[in-house]
């Protein structure tokens, strides 16, 4: 495959932009498609809707350049890149509807020799079933076009990096698409391509995100248990790690994001007997959510019975995780709802430095905010709160740390 192609991605959001960026940066055409019309103007204007290192020069050379170009439908192209949402729906059980959606906008464009690529998180099978839905409308192509999957393995913050140096899992739903696939990505990515099939790729993602909540659920657990033990969880961690085959995450307020919190219940869902730990991972992490959120309602109240008077309340963080600005099913913005419910007429403080606004929350200032707060709670680890003087200021003020703050 050479650079005389023209890419269509179908989805420009935190994953469909950084890799339409990087594409088009190679030298490669990219047409992008988002339903979004906002979105579709303001990449256009060579500017981005999302907080990513990198990702505004890529983004606004490759459309100086001419090598980027935003549309709100799909547009004709060699290689067809499907990069949507695929959350849950109803008891967590996964959604493919954007996948099923974006592989019909496609199917009438599709010709002899193209190339279509899954990339959306997704339930074993998934690849077949578009590769069944496509040539139930268009059996003419059955033998002529390839299909495969790779799922992205990138973490917020560092996406640009991560895209080129990370290896990737690429499965075709025969040989000649894996081999396809691979030859594509051979142009941009640097980390080694390894080669499987649909399904073994569509559960190697899922694999990697359980394994990882898995890993957060022990270090959750863990903190519960710490708390009702009088023992400083974050000491016992350190030490505990001293030994030279055990490495413990770090606990927190829950896990969130748009693949360690989502994917889990994908394997749940399709093999629910089999998958036990899996489960009751979920369980942990959502439950330390809930756990925090009564932390803070107790500390509320001891307050009130301690000086006579209200608390005000200091949360601090609302993304899912330190230093970015994604809010997707971020435990601290429940923990931020859950306040907010329960509050009556005191005053809270909500802090998110690395956005300007949030429609339910009014933000405040972090400093403004440790300096005016009775009780700060500290749900995110972001970088700002790290320069804090946590001994500085009233003696009176309660700090809860629920992300390793201190």
């Amino acid at each position: 495959m050479n650079k005389n192609i023209t890419v269509s991605t179908l989805g420009l959001g935190y994953i469909g932009l950084p890799t339409s960026a990087l594409v088009a940066a190679s030298g490669i055409r990219v047409n992008g498609m988002d339903v979004n019309k906002s979105v579709v103007e303001t990449i256009n204007r060579g500017e981005i809707h999302i907080v990513e290192p990198d990702l505004k020069g890529y983004v606004s050379t490759s459309v100086e350049k001419g090598l980027l170009k935003a549309y709100d439908t799909v547009q004709p192209a060699d290689v067809y890149l499907v990069v949507v949402p695929t959350p849950f729906k109803g008891n967590h059980e996964p959604d493919i509807s954007f996948v099923e959606a974006a592989t019909r906008n496609t199917i009438p464009l599709l010709k002899k020799g193209d190339l279509f690529i899954i990339e959306s998180t997704s339930p074993v099978g998934t690849t077949e079933k578009m590769m069944e839905l496509i040539f139930n409308e268009r059996p003419d192509l059955k033998g002529e076009i390839f299909l495969a999957y790779c799922p992205e393995r990138v973490l917020p913050g560092n996406v640009i990096h991560e895209l080129v140096h990370n290896d990737r899992v690429i499965g075709g739903v025969d040989e000649a698409s894996t081999q396809k696939a691979i030859d594509f990505y051979s142009q941009f990515v640097k980390g080694e391509l390894h080669k499987t099939n649909a399904r073994t790729a569509e559960m190697c993602k899922l694999t990697e995100n359980a394994s990882r909540d898995v890993q957060i659920a022990f270090a959750n657990e863990l903190s519960l248990i710490c708390d009702k033990a009088d023992i400083n969880v974050w000491d016992l961690i350190k030490l505990a790690n001293k030994h030279p085959r055990v490495n413990i995450l770090q606990p927190g307020c829950g896990v969130g994001g748009h693949c360690i919190a989502v994917d889990p219940y994908f394997i749940v869902s399709d093999y629910p007997l089999e998958s036990q730990i899996i489960g009751k991972a979920r369980e942990i992490n959502n439950y330390k959510s809930f756990w925090v959120a009564e932390k803070i309602q107790n500390a509320r109240l001891e307050f009130q019975l301690k000086h006579g008077r209200k608390a005000s309340v200091a949360i601090m963080g609302l993304a899912f995780k330190p230093n970015i600005d994604d809010l997707r099913e971020s435990p601290a913005k429940y923990i931020a709802q859950k306040v907010l419910q329960n509050s009556n007429n005191e005053e809270i403080y909500f802090v998110e430095p690395n956005i300007k606004e949030h429609k339910v929350f009014k933000l405040t200032d972090y400093k403004e905010a440790y300096e005016k707060a009775d009780i700060v709670a500290f749900l995110v680890a972001h970088d700002e709160f790290k320069t804090l003087n946590l001994s500085k200021g009233a003696t009176d003020r309660v700090v809860l740390d629920f992300c390793g703050i201190k």
